[in-house]
C-alpha cells in the first residue's frame, strides 16, 4: 500500500511527465497548450483524463448543475457523435447520467484502458500511448465541434 503522500507524488510525477511528452505537440489551431489541463473554452464542459491502480480514462465531461442545460449540451455533443467518431477512429461510451467520485451528476463520452497501473512506471508508456493521440484527435474535434455551442453560451 501507499501512503497518500506516495499516491498524490506518483500521480504528480507521471502528469508531469506526460505533459513533457506531448507539450511539443501544438493544438490544430497551431497554438502552444496545456494538454493536462486542456481548456475547452466552454464553461462546465472538460476534456479529463485519469489514471489509477486499474485503467486510464479520457473523456468529455460536461458537469453543468442544471440538469437541463446539461442535457442540452449533451444533446448538442450527441448531434456530433458521427464527427467525434470519425476523429477518434473509434467508438467511445456515451452516458447522459452519470454520478462521478464526488457524486455529482455528469454527462460523459469517454474511453477507457484497462490493465494498467499508473503507480507502477512499467506501465505508463502504454498510459501514454492511450491518452497522448486520443487528447489531440479531441483537441482536432473541437477546433471544429466547438462552434456548435456557441448558442448555449
Amino acid at each position: 500500500m501507499y501512503t497518500r503522500e506516495q499516491v498524490a507524488r506518483l500521480k504528480e510525477e507521471f502528469w508531469t511527465t506526460f505533459g513533457q511528452y506531448i507539450a511539443p505537440h501544438l493544438s490544430a489551431e497551431g497554438l502552444k497548450v496545456n494538454w493536462v489541463n486542456y481548456k475547452t473554452g466552454l464553461k462546465d464542459v472538460y476534456f479529463r483524463m485519469e489514471a489509477d491502480k486499474k485503467k486510464a480514462y479520457i473523456g468529455i465531461e460536461i458537469t453543468h448543475a442544471d440538469e437541463g442545460i446539461r442535457q442540452l449540451f449533451y444533446e448538442q455533443l450527441q448531434e456530433l457523435h458521427l464527427m467525434l467518431a470519425a476523429a477518434m477512429n473509434e467508438n467511445w461510451e456515451w452516458e447522459e447520467e452519470y454520478h462521478n467520485e464526488y457524486g455529482q451528476q455528469i454527462s460523459r463520452v469517454y474511453i477507457e484502458k484497462s490493465g494498467v497501473n499508473v503507480f507502477n512506471k512499467d506501465t505508463w508508456p502504454d498510459i501514454i500511448s492511450f491518452l497522448k493521440p486520443r487528447i489531440i484527435a479531441l483537441d482536432e474535434f473541437w477546433s471544429d465541434g466547438k462552434y456548435a455551442f456557441e448558442a448555449l453560451r
